[in-house]
């Protein structure tokens, strides 16, 4: 069953741009992934601090490999020092 995740990534005052830089480097990567179906990023209008990512998975076993990959492991370790609230990951199924 394809596997939906949403991360909330809230920034450090002063390191929006590293966490988008940190962002834009991880997602080529993800998105070349086999079973990967689709990976964003977002920021919102209202929180320039507030950052999003929206990814599609073939399956559970797809995302769970996807989490050990090195740059997803170096995106996580870099990613985390710069924020000022824990990420928040949600792993989702569609309900149709």
């Amino acid at each position: 069953m394809e596997q939906d995740v949403f991360v909330r990534l809230h920034a450090r005052e002063g390191e929006e741009g590293a966490v988008e830089e940190a962002l834009r480097e991880v997602a080529g990567p993800s998105r070349e992934e086999g079973g990967c179906l689709s990976f964003q990023t977002f920021r919102s209008v209202r929180d320039r601090r507030l950052f999003y990512i929206y990814s599609r998975w073939v399956d559970e076993g797809a995302f769970q490999r996807h989490a050990e990959l090195a740059h997803t492991v170096r995106f996580l370790e870099r990613v985390d020092a710069l924020l000022d609230e824990p990420r928040n990951v949600s792993r989702t199924e569609r309900m149709e």
